[in-house]
């Protein structure tokens, strides 16, 4: 097992890794987000990467997800824990507060959203988008902090960089009745689900979004305020799931199988410059078949 961090707004680095090493890795998918930063965490192998690239230069809509999975395969990962921040579209999830994210309405427009495409084509089953096995571990590692934690809730992802409207704002609370909004859970958690990694995602709320009428309009000051806190608390979590994690965690939702029936492509026909480029994604489907 090696667990991988991806780090949201706030968080850039994790400076109680022990043995840390800062490192390059490659991908034919293009450059990641920044180097990678690796070592232990309670005896957990433990690969970070600040989504938005540190100093914060990626924005949501540019932030390089195929090119950070990509290399997180390579590096071994086999489970996925994103740490974002949000906004809340529920009065009882207010800014301060962890949501264990169990589902996502995707309303991004502008990005990659899978590995797969002309010369190799695939579709994965997304019902259940991220592991019941590490969500549970996460939300008992979240129990332990001086916070309140939602066990559940579902989050929509917009294409950003400005927030929302009032009436998108409502839309999607009332209308699509979610409970956090971000701008990067997508499409990461569906190339999380490509390259067979067990993912799961906790969202810190900062704010209540612009619905709220006791509240004022969301603002980046009001933001990195919250933010601070919540990326200490976001460090205090991971000490608490890594102290928590077996050394062996059997995925039993299907998660590290996705690709098992997943391309439709035949083996004939895959282009392949593709096969090449799918390597680190499908080389154990491709190790299987052949």
């Amino acid at each position: 097992m090696k667990l991988g961090i991806l780090g949201g707004s706030g968080l850039y680095e994790i400076e109680t890794l022990q043995q840390p090493n800062w490192i390059s890795v490659c991908s034919k998918f293009g450059t990641p987000s920044d180097e990678f930063l690796t070592g232990t965490l309670n005896g957990v192998d433990v690969v970070f990467l600040p989504r938005h690239g540190r100093g914060h230069v990626y924005s949501p809509s540019t932030v390089p997800f195929r090119a950070n999975i990509d290399c997180l395969k390579r590096l071994g990962v086999t489970h996925l824990v994103s740490l974002s921040a949000c906004g809340s579209l529920n009065e009882d999830m207010a800014p301060g507060e962890f949501v264990v994210v169990n589902q996502f309405i995707d309303r991004t427009f502008m990005r990659e959203t899978s590995f797969f495409g002309k010369g190799c084509v695939a579709h994965v089953s997304l019902a259940h988008p991220v592991c019941s096995v590490l969500s549970d571990l996460c939300i008992r590692a979240a129990s332990t902090l001086n916070i309140k934690v939602h066990a559940k809730g579902s989050y929509l992802c917009m294409e950003g960089p400005q927030f929302s409207t009032l009436k998108e704002s409502t839309l999607y609370k009332n209308n699509f009745g979610c409970d956090i909004i971000g701008m990067t859970n997508m499409p990461e958690a569906k190339l999380a689900r490509e390259a067979e990694i067990c993912y799961s995602s906790i969202g810190m709320v900062t704010d209540f979004d612009c619905w709220h009428p006791e509240h004022d309009a969301v603002d980046v000051t009001t933001i990195v305020k919250t933010m601070s806190s919540n990326s200490e608390n976001a460090k205090q979590f991971l000490e608490s799931l890594t102290s928590i994690m077996g050394f062996s965690m059997e995925c039993t939702t299907g998660c590290d199988r996705a690709l098992d029936n997943a391309i439709i492509t035949s083996p004939e026909k895959i282009d392949a410059s593709m096969k090449q480029k799918l390597e680190a994604i499908t080389g154990r489907v491709w190790k299987k078949n052949d």
